[in-house]
């Protein structure tokens, strides 16, 4: 285990296991904090602690010396977002009148509309897209659950001028939405294809789940509704929480950024 060679380094290799205090690993944890990131100090201070109550359940220790101790603060960072300008550069980029531009000009609609994952992406079926009255797709998510997932009327309309080019497509006869060129889109496809449309507007390492991120943080930013948010996305109420806690903080600062454009003392007196 790394993190009990570095530490014994660090104390002294012939320390006996009784003789650790609590003192000598806060010491530690320390010195990986001088060094490098709160997130590898933390799993420093995991392991250690596995460890340690490992020699307390053999009967080596009779207390752990982090029985009290509380892991080092990692401030989370928020997930990387796409801005408004970037995704219509890739908008502009895919609006020719291929087969090409059609389809991923629909998929780049609807993965920034719905907050969609990849595999549910990839697992539509034209049937379960309805772009004439009730503008929802009909995914199917974690724990093989149908939800709807509503989009806008310009996302409407890219799907509408896909399903036009699509008929012309080799294997216009299958019921999958979103075709490659040898049958239906896969996982991988897409990640290819949304990596090279990034690549193309100067967007290195784009992925597709960096557009549900995206979604989210857009969502909350705008006053939608936490309720609402997670139902659109499919979110478990296992994870909700967690993830509303990410995306909030970052959605909080550009509200209160925006607040500030207009309300602003010094621009407003």
């Amino acid at each position: 285990m790394l993190a009990v060679t570095q530490f014994a380094e660090f104390v002294d290799s012939d320390l006996e296991a009784n003789k650790v205090t609590r003192g000598h690993v806060e010491e530690f944890i320390d010195s990986v904090l001088d060094n490098r990131s709160a997130a590898t100090a933390k799993q420093r201070y995991m392991s250690l602690r596995t460890f340690f109550g490992w020699l307390v359940e053999e009967d080596e220790l009779e207390v752990s010396p982090m029985l009290k101790m509380k892991p080092p603060k990692v401030e989370e960072k928020p997930p990387p977002i796409l801005t408004e300008a970037e995704f219509d550069k890739m908008l502009r980029a895919a609006s020719g009148r291929s087969f090409l531009d059609r389809r991923d000009n629909a998929i780049l609609h609807l993965l920034a509309d719905t907050g969609m994952r990849a595999s549910e992406l990839c697992g539509l079926m034209i049937e379960d897209v309805d772009i004439d009255d009730h503008l929802v797709a009909h995914v199917l998510g974690k724990g093989q659950k149908f939800r709807a997932a509503p989009f806008g009327h310009e996302t409407a309309q890219a799907i509408d001028r896909y399903l036009r080019a699509r008929t012309q497509h080799p294997k216009t006869h299958l019921p999958n939405l979103f075709l490659g060129k040898r049958g239906p889109i896969t996982r991988s496809g897409l990640g290819r294809l949304v990596r090279v449309r990034g690549e193309e507007v100067g967007i290195e390492g784009l992925h597709p789940h960096l557009f549900r991120h995206t979604f989210a943080h857009r969502w909350l930013a705008q006053g939608g509704q936490e309720s609402d948010l997670i139902r659109i996305v499919g979110w478990s109420q296992k994870s909700a929480m967690e993830m509303l806690q990410r995306y909030g903080a970052s959605a909080a600062s550009e509200r209160a950024h925006a607040a500030h454009r207009r309300l602003g003392p010094v621009d407003n007196r």
